[in-house]
């Protein structure tokens, strides 16, 4: 009983509440870092990203930026690992790019805990058993997140997500907020040395 009265309503009274306090707490910390990505990098502060959610319904995912714009001759955008600043580097080692995500999760969009959103084009790439990644919402963090993080592969991240589709209670989500709390504080399981991260998924060959 209380794992239904959590699904359907406690989950995301509590995404709204924590949500609420974090930010209220991390303003200072907020408005400190947008103005360090303003002075390095430039307008706009924010990254935006179409990503599928609940159901693979588009919303505008929202990060701090992590590159400056660069182009070449022809006016095309350098390389990511050429654009990626020094400042972008230690924000994503310290996932502090993914704080402006709170305001997805205020907005509805988005979860404390669940899948990451990853990216439209591999809507049509996902085997069904894959696709159940999308019955819930996508999180900040997730059990994949706190079990491999990067260092997996495709195919493992997406059985730790339609494992978290199927397990997910308050107890599960408050070990992967307590999980990546240490881990991020840690810095562990960031396999991403140039800055860049995890290739694209291309599909099941």
């Amino acid at each position: 009983m209380q794992s239904v009265c959590y699904k359907r309503f406690g989950k995301r009274l509590i995404d709204v509440g924590m949500t609420a306090i974090a930010l209220a707490l991390m303003w200072p910390a907020l408005l400190g870092l947008s103005m360090l990505v303003r002075i390095t990098h430039g307008p706009p502060i924010l990254f935006r990203q179409t990503r599928p959610g609940l159901h693979g319904r588009p919303f505008q995912l929202i990060k701090f930026r992590t590159m400056r714009s660069a182009f070449d001759a022809q006016g095309r955008p350098l390389p990511d690992a050429e654009r990626l600043t020094r400042l972008g580097r230690w924000l994503r080692a310290t996932s502090l790019d993914e704080l402006p995500e709170l305001w997805n999760v205020l907005r509805g969009d988005m979860s404390l805990v669940g899948p990451r959103p990853l990216l439209m084009e591999y809507l049509p790439l996902y085997s069904a058993e894959q696709a159940r990644r999308h019955e819930v919402r996508p999180g900040i963090t997730g059990w994949a997140q706190v079990n491999g993080r990067n260092s997996l592969s495709w195919e493992e991240k997406f059985e730790l997500d339609v494992w978290y589709v199927d397990n997910w209670t308050l107890w599960v989500d408050v070990k992967i907020l307590a999980v990546t709390l240490k881990k991020v504080l840690l810095r562990e399981n960031i396999d991403d040395t140039n800055g860049i991260g995890q290739v694209k998924f291309k599909g099941k060959l």
